[in-house]
């Protein structure tokens, strides 16, 4: 772990997602205790395990007295269904609730973790447009926007102890094991991918590895407040489509925006596909993080070789 040799105890919330699953693999390798955090019955309680329940404001507060460090990324995937009424408000409900829960219960203990990294999303930034924002950007004012700013309040508890906290801004994360790429490759495949829109807007990616290793890295740093998980070089949704293409070694057209309107509805649609956002990792670069992979075509031909 960068800036840091000593084991650490680390409670993960969201530990079965697809960052959970890699993070908590790659701590464990490392030599640390993890210990994830679960809701009773479930089927991933496998082990020493945390249990909570946000729904029922239900924790168990005492197991993370002493622990070194906690790192929530639990939340309702954002772009799965729909964003009807109901489905919106459990996408919030899941960050806001679940955050405050486990900041207030930090709050209470007598000896809490030093630090939480806790999940947030460049969706905070809303449309940047060709404009290059870091951390200093200011928010949107569209759903995931006021999603992010909600969920990243919801830590204040957390803060008033004097615990270090940190918004992981994430862009998004490349694996073939789940995410955006991973729904990408079937019709890329088949020679049906393309560009939507115009192609001019950006995307801020990130390899799932890195994205991991920038979690390491940031639990052995004094990092705090938000911090963008996104690879150095953004590209043109254009850039993109061409170069999955040409790994794959599959021809690229343009896709109408009527189908994943019709799919997931346009306001879930036109969020995903048409917003531009160009961010830029300034306080990794900063702290010292080095990008493994900070190239789009080597990142994804070192996903799909």
């Amino acid at each position: 772990m960068t800036g840091s040799t000593a084991t650490m105890d680390i409670a993960v919330t969201g530990s079965t997602g697809l960052i959970g699953r890699v993070l908590v693999d790659s701590l464990r390798d490392a030599g640390h205790k993890v210990l994830p955090v679960v809701r009773p019955g479930s089927a991933n309680a496998v082990g020493e395990t945390i249990r909570w329940n946000p729904a029922e404001q239900q924790i168990e507060a005492s197991a993370f007295e002493g622990l070194d460090a906690v790192v929530h990324l639990a939340g309702e995937p954002i772009g799965d269904k729909r964003w009807t009424g109901a489905q919106k408000a459990r996408i919030r409900r899941s960050r806001t609730e679940g955050t405050t829960l486990l900041a207030e219960t930090l709050e209470g203990l007598d000896d809490p973790p030093p630090v939480l990294l806790s999940g947030s999303a460049i969706g905070y930034y809303g449309d940047t447009g060709d404009r290059e924002t870091d951390e200093t950007g200011p928010a949107g004012d569209d759903f995931p926007a006021r999603v992010c700013l909600e969920w990243e309040a919801a830590t204040a508890p957390a803060e008033r102890a004097g615990i270090r906290v940190v918004h992981l801004r994430t862009g998004v994360v490349l694996s073939t094991r789940g995410g955006a790429l991973a729904k990408q490759l079937t019709p890329f495949r088949m020679g049906l991918g393309g560009r939507v829109g115009n192609g001019k807007q950006y995307l801020s990616w990130i390899h799932i590895d890195d994205e991991v290793a920038a979690l390491e890295h940031l639990l052995g740093t004094s990092a705090s407040g938000p911090v963008n998980l996104t690879a150095p070089n953004p590209v043109t949704n254009s850039r993109f489509t061409k170069t999955l293409g040409s790994v794959l070694h599959r021809p690229t057209s343009v896709i109408p925006m009527a189908g994943p309107r019709l799919l997931y509805g346009r306001e879930l649609a036109d969020s995903l596909l048409l917003t531009s956002q160009r961010v830029m990792p300034g306080v990794l670069e900063k702290s010292g993080f080095v990008f493994s992979h900070p190239e789009l075509e080597e990142a994804l031909e070192d996903l799909l070789d």
